[in-house]
């Protein structure tokens, strides 16, 4: 290397050096600036949080739609600290929007399921076929009791004690049985009795039962109805309104009560049976 060569080398590492130096005063209070920006944007970012919070419980807002506003309102305003950060670093807000337009279109093609399920929370929400705390069941074959209402997906608890995450655009697509909705419900259970049995007595047995019994509402009124003749019995379809924290004590209690009220009048309640008749032929 000759010594144009060499001088020419200085001169290109004296303007870098140069430059680098230029520059550093910017840059580092550039990555200064948008490090107390994100420091200073989180926190407000979480006093905001929680004043949101603190409206929606004043105003006695529902629970569902408490958490899933609460976890909207968070992603807008992280994505725009986010913006407002990587603006003060140098990118240019223009170039800046551009690039989250294809990367949002790619994006909204790569995931038209998130896409589905959102729309879906925000049609549960505004529907409200549920809430948190309903217990439910679905066409989609699944059931529980709600304890979150996401942004993407339904958190259900199961009465094994399991969590189910279920998709909002599989509900929102379904039909739903809710529970809880109504504050009550009502016992649908069919007890047989032998075909000799006095069915009005039967009946008065056990609408006596179900008068007994402190859980059982009055209105609306209880009903023992004859519903069916079966193959090894008559069946009597009891039919009794209770309110919805009471509902499995009481059926459970009806059961055992109705049992022993009808072993006790001697009405016998039959297990499938069948008669079977042999013929011979004489020789």
């Amino acid at each position: 290397m000759n010594n144009l060569e060499i001088n020419e080398v200085q001169q290109h590492w004296d303007k870098f050096l140069s430059s680098a130096i230029a520059w550093a005063p910017r840059i580092i209070t550039a990555v200064i600036s948008a490090l107390l920006i994100y420091l200073i944007g989180s926190w407000i970012i979480r006093i905001i949080k929680g004043m949101i919070d603190k409206a929606f419980k004043k105003r006695q807002m529902d629970v569902s739609l408490q958490r899933f506003l609460s976890n909207l309102i968070s992603w807008v305003l992280n994505i725009l600290l986010f913006i407002v950060v990587v603006t003060q670093l140098g990118v240019q807000t223009s170039a800046f929007v551009a690039i989250i337009g294809a990367a949002g279109l790619a994006i909204g093609l790569a995931l038209q399921g998130s896409l589905s399920n959102f729309a879906g929370g925000i049609l549960i929400l505004l529907l409200k076929p549920f809430r948190v705390g309903d217990y439910i069941t679905s066409s989609a074959d699944v059931s529980g009791t709600v304890n979150e209402i996401d942004i993407f997906n339904t958190k259900l608890t199961t009465p094994q004690n399991q969590e189910v995450v279920v998709p909002n655009g599989v509900l929102s697509n379904s039909s739903i049985t809710n529970y809880s909705k109504l504050g009550t419900r009502r016992t649908w259970f069919d007890i047989g009795v032998a075909y000799n049995a006095d069915l009005k007595q039967a009946k008065e047995i056990l609408l006596q039962v179900i008068a007994n019994n402190e859980a059982a509402f009055k209105q609306p009124a209880p009903q023992v109805v004859v519903t069916e003749l079966g193959d090894s019995a008559i069946n009597l379809s009891v039919r009794v309104t209770t309110s919805n924290d009471k509902f499995w004590d009481m059926q459970e209690q009806l059961l055992i009560d109705c049992k022993a009220a009808l072993d006790a009048a001697g009405i016998e309640i039959p297990f499938p049976q069948r008669d079977i008749h042999i013929r011979t032929n004489a020789q």
